[in-house]
């Protein structure tokens, strides 16, 4: 949609105009810094109710990875001997894996139902609709930061040190926000007219998981099936984080490109579908 501000001549009076763009991929960068003030307040608004009236509160965000964590070490370590990459710990392995997964499945759930959660809004005011699901994948980077914390306990607990290319850690979680953005219009989009999204979430993640290399390193595929995982985008994501953080190993570009590439396909291909549909959001929903 575009604002149009009409001619006046008494300057008391404005009249604004709301019409939809003629353009079906335009996309109003202007706009968007103009409620930038609303992007704001959304953000904060989900961050204070996140773990409202909870009695861990924000400690939530810290016991889900651990307990996955202990939980994997067992099945997967103990049990399955599972051996991790890079000469370290199984658990560290694995958790250094879950922290950019945990973020991803957070913001994919949240931004998926972004549109229809804030029905009240889409249909009394205009705003950028985008802001939504923009707000939405914000939220879980302090659940993040609160896990991080875990892992930099952890490295003490084993006497080692993050690598220097930690460095990296915001371009891989930049890949992840990207993957669970693209993903996120496309389920918030679909969820206004078909309420069947919320169900096919945690099926979707719970097999996502085992087809991302969380619990088993990418040396444990096949070679030849290398361009297969990477056709995941969250393959890259996971795997280069674990290799910013442990800096070990060599690191797998290609698997890289080619996940960035799927992930950008995903948000472009996402904002076309959000914007095709969003104007008939107040009317569905």
């Amino acid at each position: 949609m575009s604002v149009i501000v009409g001619d006046h001549t008494d300057a008391a009076q404005r009249i604004t105009r709301i019409q939809r763009s003629r353009r079906r991929f335009a996309i109003d960068l202007r706009e968007i810094w103009l409620y930038h003030e609303l992007l704001y307040f959304l953000i904060w608004r989900d961050i204070k109710v996140r773990y409202k009236q909870t009695a861990l509160g924000i400690g939530w965000a810290v016991l889900q990875p651990f307990v996955a964590m202990v939980l994997f070490s067992v099945v997967f370590g103990h049990l399955a001997k599972i051996h991790a990459d890079y000469g370290v710990p199984y658990p560290l392995f694995v958790f250094a894996g879950l922290l950019p997964w945990q973020y991803f499945s957070s913001s994919l759930s949240l931004s998926s139902l972004s549109v229809v959660g804030n029905s009240a809004l889409v249909t009394k005011v205009y705003f950028p609709r985008l802001l939504l699901p923009l707000a939405s994948i914000a939220v879980p980077v302090i659940d993040f930061l609160c896990s991080f914390a875990i892992l930099v306990g952890m490295f003490l607990w084993y006497g080692r040190a993050p690598h220097w290319h930690a460095i990296l850690i915001p371009v891989f979680l930049g890949m992840a926000l990207l993957t669970a953005l693209g993903v996120g219009l496309w389920l918030s989009a679909l969820n206004v007219r078909y309420r069947d999204v919320p169900y096919t979430i945690p099926f979707m993640t719970q097999i996502w998981l085992y087809a991302t290399p969380v619990i088993y390193p990418v040396s444990l595929v096949p070679e030849r099936f290398h361009w297969l995982i990477a056709l995941n985008p969250m393959t890259g994501v996971v795997d280069g984080f674990r290799w910013a953080v442990l800096g070990r190993g060599v690191p797998q570009y290609t698997v890289y490109g080619v996940s960035t590439a799927v992930g950008v396909m995903l948000v472009v291909s996402g904002l076309w579908y959000f914007r095709r549909v969003e104007r008939s959001f107040a009317d569905v929903i």
